[in-house]
């Protein structure tokens, strides 16, 4: 069994995720952020390697097949993966890691590590979702239409998740999601994974 935890973050586009998942990586140095690889191209002020591992389509097709993701999706038109052998690596070393994937990518990852906490971040409306969006003025606004049609349907999958945030309020969202973190250590089978010695010391009795 491996020590670390394993968690998924999944949200639409524009429902605050990156900000929480920033927000929680500053105040808890447990958790890792697993940088997935993309097609995708970067976006102003993004690094390769940190926010993401930037590849070619041709070379993320061969790591696809040769089964090195643990989960794949095509997402707006881009293919996003996570590498296996590195989660394993830091879970199995004791770190706690945390996937940002879209629900297609948690239901792939949970059929795998089925200890895996789920957390999904809702927005509080579609309209504030939509205001978002705009403000971000990353996007075109065809971009932004395709983008809330994904989202109406990724909030159906809401139920398949074992958490939900509504970012109403980034402070209290953010509370909420370190509350989360925090608890999922203290599930019975990952304090006996990390604490193996406690638990050998009562089975003596």
């Amino acid at each position: 069994m491996t020590i670390g935890t394993l968690l998924i973050v999944s949200a639409p586009s524009g429902a605050g995720k990156t900000t929480l998942v920033n927000g929680l990586l500053a105040k808890d140095n447990q958790v890792l952020r697993s940088v997935s690889y993309t097609t995708r191209p970067p976006r102003k002020g993004e690094v390769d390697g940190h926010d993401y591992h930037f590849v070619d389509l041709s070379t993320f097709t061969e790591m696809r097949t040769r089964g090195e993701f643990v989960e794949w999706a095509l997402v707006h038109g881009n293919y996003y993966g996570t590498s296996r052998a590195w989660l394993e690596n830091q879970m199995t070393s004791g770190k706690d890691v945390l996937l940002e994937i879209d629900w297609q990518g948690a239901e792939q990852v949970q059929r795998e590590f089925i200890d895996a906490v789920g957390i999904f971040i809702f927005p509080p409306s579609m309209d504030e979702l939509q205001r978002r969006l705009h403000r971000r003025a990353t996007d075109t606004e065809d971009v932004i239409t395709r983008r809330l049609a994904v989202a109406r349907d990724e909030i159906q999958h809401v139920t398949e998740f074992d958490f939900v945030i509504i970012n109403d309020d980034l402070e209290k969202a953010l509370g909420e999601l370190i509350a989360v973190v925090r608890a999922s250590r203290l599930r019975v089978k990952r304090q006996q994974a990390r604490f193996p010695e406690v638990f050998r010391f009562f089975d003596q009795d």
